[in-house]
């Protein structure tokens, strides 16, 4: 009689798979292997789990490209160190906070048609009885609901990552706002925010998704890996352009950094940022000087530290930085011997 796996062996039998489901998707032997150790014992769902949120957490050093250093983002010492660069700076400042600030995964099998969702700053990842799994970002909810015929999906708001596992007998599809993303096996992001249209990024495998046309047709644009599509809502009937944007790696990476409880910048203005933590946070950043306000920032930072946040933007920009309550209060600090008369 042969002997059952060990824990160690079923971990690293998830390692591998999370490894090689990252490269692509799988030829058919392989996806047959792979359904039948996924089923073949109970502990293997929960191990390939957290061989994925193990993955997650180690692209984070791709998230400012080929010139990003790892050390800069060490927890900062007491001793001064030696002048940065703003983008250095920035980049070291906040990368300290990330580490020390990531937001909690709360994990839990949810019943069949519920509506699952995360209050503002908190980050669930809901595991789903075929495989798959639904990361749910700050301030979001989705519908579940799987039946024979498909394994449906719905965004009601907010913003959600999707990792599809296959299953040739029912396609796995996401609903939002009249649009309807579909896919056998794909890893993917759909962000649906209040007055902004619906964003769709994929970053494994292809996503089918409909698109509107004149006259009431609907297509079908097939989405690859590392791209983008903004579906703009219609207006008199007819939407607009529907074009697919290629994206780098590191530029995907940047955008799914909310994964790991961080935001990454990459020459967006203090404003955008500013409005990127007043997702994740009551803490809301005012910036008083309009100029202050278009200045651009580079770095890496807890999406839970708005305060970590401005204190760097202020010792980078020069600027004063005060909380009052709920508020921070970013200001250019009066040149020196101003108000003396």
């Amino acid at each position: 009689m042969a002997e059952s796996e060990t824990s160690r062996d079923i971990d690293q039998a998830a390692s591998d798979w999370t490894a090689r489901l990252d490269r692509g998707p799988l030829t058919p032997d392989e996806d047959d292997a792979f359904q039948a150790w996924a089923t073949g014992d109970p502990r293997c769902k929960g191990a390939l789990l957290r061989a994925q949120a193990l993955s997650m957490m180690s692209e984070s050093a791709r998230a400012l490209g080929t010139g990003f250093d790892p050390v800069a983002f060490a927890a900062p010492k007491r001793q001064r160190p030696a002048p940065l660069s703003r983008r250095q700076a920035l980049a070291w400042t906040g990368g300290a906070a990330a580490v020390a600030g990531l937001a909690a995964l709360g994990v839990g099998l949810p019943a069949a048609g519920a509506v699952v969702r995360t209050e503002r700053g908190e980050i669930r990842l809901v595991p789903l009885k075929d495989g798959s799994t639904v990361l749910l970002n700050t301030q979001s909810s989705v519908r579940i609901r799987y039946d024979a015929g498909q394994r449906l999906v719905t965004l009601l708001k907010g913003e959600a990552y999707f990792s599809v596992a296959r299953d040739e007998r029912r396609p796995f599809v996401v609903a939002v706002n009249g649009r309807r993303l579909r896919t056998a096996q794909a890893g993917f992001r759909v962000r649906k925010l209040d007055e902004k249209p619906v964003d769709v990024l994929v970053n494994q495998g292809q996503v089918e998704v409909s698109v509107a046309r004149p006259m009431g047709l609907v297509n079908t644009l097939a989405l690859k890996a590392n791209t983008r599509l903004v579906l703009p809502d219609a207006v008199d009937g007819r939407s607009a352009a529907e074009r697919p944007q290629p994206l780098t790696p590191e530029a995907v990476t940047r955008e799914l950094a909310w994964r790991e409880g961080k935001l990454a910048f990459e020459g967006e203005t203090l404003q955008q940022a500013a409005a990127a933590f007043a997702r994740y946070s009551d803490t809301r950043i005012e910036i008083r000087d309009p100029a202050l306000a278009r200045e651009p920032v580079t770095g890496l930072f807890a999406a839970n530290d708005p305060a970590g946040f401005g204190r760097a933007v202020a010792h980078v920009f020069n600027a004063k930085f005060e909380q009052r309550g709920d508020a921070i209060v970013l200001a250019r600090s009066a040149p020196r011997g101003a108000g003396a008369q």
